[in-house]
C-alpha cells in the first residue's frame, strides 16, 4: 500500500463528505491508496460511506480523544508506506498528493511535508510558522500583539515568500504527510504519532517538534495547493469574553502550557533557511 488517508471527523458530516467527493487518486494516478475515517465518537451516523467509497474504512471511536488521538487511531491502522492527515474541511486533488509524495520520496532529510493552503475564495491561508516562544499564543490573542507586530508577523511568517518551496518551523495540521516508518540518521526507525495529550490544538506544533528534535526538516512546498475551508473557532470571541464563554481557549490553554512543560520554556529555532 502506498499511501494511507487519514480524517478525523467530529460533526463535520457535510464539510467530510465534500472532502471525500474531491479524492480521485484512483482513476488519475497509479498510487495505491486506502482512505481511513475515524469518527470522533460524533453521533453523526457514517456507516454508508463504506459503500460510497471505495478502499475506505470507517473506524468509530468510542469517545471523542481529540485531533491527535482519532488521527493516532487511524495511523496504527494504517497500511500505507506514506501517510496524508487531512481535516474534513479540506478538498485535494490528485495532483497535490503526488507532489508532495514524490517531495518526501526524493528528499530523505525531510520528516513532514505540507502544501500551500488557501481559502475558498482563492486567497492565502497563513498555514506555515515559526516554532512559538511562551509569549507568542498571548500576542495573538490580545491587543498586546499590536505592540509586538514584527515578533507576532514574524512567527506567523508574514514576510516568508508563499510561493516558494522552504523549511519551516511547523505547518497546520490540516494538511500533512510523512512516512510511517522514518528511517533516522542513526540507523533507528521512528514512528511519528500524534502526542494525544494534547486535546486540541499544538498537536501540530509537538509532532514537528518530535522530528526537528530528530533532525528531520519540516517542509512547506506551495506546488501542491489545498482549499482549506477554516474557521478559527477558538477566536470567535474577544480574549476577554472567551475566558468566561468558550471552552475551545480553554483547550488551547492547556494544550499551551503542556507544549511548554514538554519541551521547555527557552525558544529554540531550529530553521535555517
Amino acid at each position: 500500500m502506498d499511501l494511507s488517508i487519514i480524517i478525523v471527523n467530529y460533526r463535520s458530516k457535510a464539510k467530510l463528505i465534500n472532502c471525500l467527493d474531491s479524492i480521485s487518486l484512483k482513476s488519475e494516478t497509479d498510487i495505491n491508496f486506502e482512505i481511513i475515517v475515524v469518527d470522533n465518537n460524533s453521533g453523526d451516523n457514517l456507516d454508508f460511506l463504506v459503500s460510497r467509497y471505495q478502499n475506505l474504512k470507517l473506524v468509530v471511536s468510542p469517545r471523542n480523544l481529540g485531533m491527535g488521538g482519532g488521527n493516532n487511531i487511524g495511523i496504527n491502522q494504517a497500511s500505507g508506506e506514506f501517510i496524508l492527515v487531512l481535516n474534513p474541511d479540506t478538498v485535494i486533488n490528485s495532483s497535490a498528493v503526488v507532489i508532495l509524495m514524490d517531495y518526501l520520496k526524493q528528499h530523505s532529510e525531510v520528516g513532514l511535508v505540507g502544501p500551500k493552503l488557501i481559502y475558498p475564495n482563492g486567497s492565502l491561508q497563513f498555514s506555515c510558522m515559526n516554532l512559538p516562544s511562551f509569549f507568542m499564543p498571548i500576542l495573538r490573542r490580545t491587543f498586546l500583539g499590536d505592540y509586538f507586530k514584527e515578533k507576532r508577523d514574524h512567527y506567523m511568517m508574514q514576510d516568508f515568500d508563499h510561493n516558494s518551496i522552504n523549511s519551516v518551523g511547523w505547518l497546520m495540521g490540516s494538511c500533512l504527510m510523512f512516512r510511517k516508518k522514518i528511517i533516522l540518521d542513526s540507523g533507528e526507525i521512528f514512528k511519528p504519532r500524534f502526542d494525544d495529550r494534547y486535546f486540541m490544538y499544538f498537536e501540530d506544533i509537538d509532532l514537528a517538534r518530535q522530528l526537528w528534535f530528530r533532525g528531520k526538516k519540516i517542509i512547506y512546498n506551495p506546488l501542491a495547493t489545498v482549499i482549506h475551508d477554516h474557521q478559527r473557532q477558538s477566536a470567535k470571541y474577544p480574549w476577554y469574553l472567551a475566558l468566561v464563554s468558550d471552552r475551545l481557549v480553554w483547550h488551547h490553554i492547556n494544550s499551551w502550557l503542556k507544549y511548554f512543560i514538554k519541551w521547555g520554556f527557552k525558544y529554540k529555532q531550529y530553521v535555517k533557511n
